[in-house]
């Protein structure tokens, strides 16, 4: 118990102090772009328009709403951080005390192929996230139309009850839920990836003979974490924007966005238009020619 605590603590902290770059990040996905391109170097040197970056972005923020501004839906997503954090630790404590009770059981403790071994605790930390997730979309949902809110200066989702009951009354249980899918197969398919993908590398790749050989693992994880994360980002893309989509929010109706029939309606939309990864890079966001975006609310190719 005092461990999860002490992970809800940590993660508390960690949101705290990433939220305004998660706020950035939705804003830029759902395609708000308030600032005009100018025109700067790509990291090759050559001149190029690019969009604002991270911080010109959150200075603008800062410029409309002030510094409190950037935590703008900041308490939804601590109350979701520290749910999943408390339901993720139960679920897996379940697990361990099953292993246990069977380990008495028999005797002796069930002896496993490393292959084996890696496929069970990846299925479980699959059920453990998926059930975090699960329970917390709801907060995610209402943190989501928090921040999207900034668009239209609308007040509409204010404070976790307020939002709680405006999303039962114009949706009913399935509003909570909005952008769930895509959101659990992208968590699924990033966690395989990167646990089968650590164990080939660490398994195939890598001597055991080195003496630090657990720092490199270590290093494989993280890459084929970040790898996978790359991978999966359309489905947190599409999950976010089915969010807010047609929630009565500026930044879920045109020009902002189309009005979806399904999370895979989105997806091919964005295939279509080649936006499958807007919102993935903060810094060197070269302006697309021919793309339309929103400025001071007028229209600009």
């Amino acid at each position: 118990m005092a461990d999860t605590y002490s992970q809800v603590l940590l993660g508390s902290g960690l949101t705290v102090l990433s939220h305004p770059l998660m706020y950035v990040k939705v804003l830029v996905q759902v395609g708000h772009e308030p600032l005009p391109p100018t025109l700067g170097r790509n990291i090759f040197g050559r001149q190029v328009y690019q969009l604002p970056g991270l911080f010109a972005y959150a200075k603008h923020i800062v410029k409309v709403d002030g510094r409190p501004g950037l935590f703008r839906g900041l308490v939804p997503r601590l109350c979701a951080g520290a749910v999943g954090t408390v339901v993720h630790s139960k679920v897996l404590q379940q697990y361990q005390e099953y292993d246990q009770a069977e380990d008495m059981a028999n005797g002796q403790k069930e002896c496993l192929s490393s292959i084996d071994q890696v496929v069970k605790e990846t299925s479980r930390e699959m059920v453990a996230r998926s059930a975090a997730t699960l329970i917390t979309h709801p907060f995610h949902v209402i943190t989501l139309r928090i921040m999207v809110q900034f668009i239209g200066r609308e007040t509409k989702y204010c404070g976790i009850f307020n939002s709680m009951a405006t999303i039962y009354q114009e949706e009913g249980i399935g509003g909570f839920f909005a952008g769930l899918i895509p959101r659990l197969l992208g968590d699924v398919i990033s966690l395989w990836l990167c646990n089968m993908l650590a164990y080939l590398i660490n398994t195939y790749a890598l001597d055991n003979g080195i003496s630090s050989m657990s720092e490199m693992k270590g290093y494989s994880q993280a890459v084929t974490g970040f790898f996978a994360s790359m991978l999966t980002y359309p489905f947190v893309l599409v999950s976010n924007l089915m969010a807010v989509n047609h929630c009565g929010l500026v930044g879920g109706l045109p020009p902002y966005a189309p009005l979806y029939c399904s999370w895979m309606d989105c997806w091919k939309q964005l295939s279509r238009e080649g936006n499958m990864s807007r919102g993935n890079s903060l810094f060197f966001r070269k302006a697309p020619t021919g793309k339309t975006y929103v400025w001071d609310e007028k229209r600009f190719t």
